[in-house]
């Protein structure tokens, strides 16, 4: 009479731990960048009382976003902070005249999110704003990790 296997080999529990090994070593990297992803998504988001705010004054103003480009202009009490980086400071960046202007809400993240600059950029009139996305090009901001494509 044969006696029944009653554990593994050495082997088959070596191939055991060299898959999970391998499996990690591409799940952790990707779980990270998933994880930086959303901490960005959240410090945009935080900002779209700022975006609204703009439209309103832009509309208001005749498309003149020079007029809107402070937290007190825009009759905020100051820029809200995000929970994963700064609040712009002083005065928002304009360009351009009557009717297409440009207005840049830049989005300094802290180490959580790598340390990258995101900057949300409204083009419009006094009718209409078309807001994008561009993250800075320094080391590890890339749209891997912040979501948005680097200038």
């Amino acid at each position: 009479m044969r006696k029944a296997q009653q554990g593994f080999t050495l082997i088959e529990l070596m191939i055991v731990v060299a898959i999970i090994g391998i499996l990690a070593a591409i799940a952790i990297p990707q779980y990270q960048d998933y994880v930086t992803r959303a901490r960005w998504q959240d410090n945009i988001s935080s900002m779209e009382a700022v975006k609204v705010a703009i439209a309103e004054c832009t509309q208001t103003n005749a498309g003149d976003m020079t007029a809107c480009d402070t937290a007190a202009k825009l009759g905020l009490s100051a820029f809200p902070t995000p929970k994963f980086g700064n609040a712009p400071s002083g005065t928002l960046r304009t360009s351009g005249a009557v009717p297409t202007m440009t207005i840049n809400i830049p989005v300094v993240g802290s180490s959580a999110v790598g340390s990258c600059t995101v900057t949300i950029m409204g083009t419009g009139s006094e009718t209409q704003i078309t807001w994008s996305y561009v993250t800075s090009s320094a080391t590890g901001c890339t749209k891997k990790t912040t979501g948005f494509v680097a200038s």
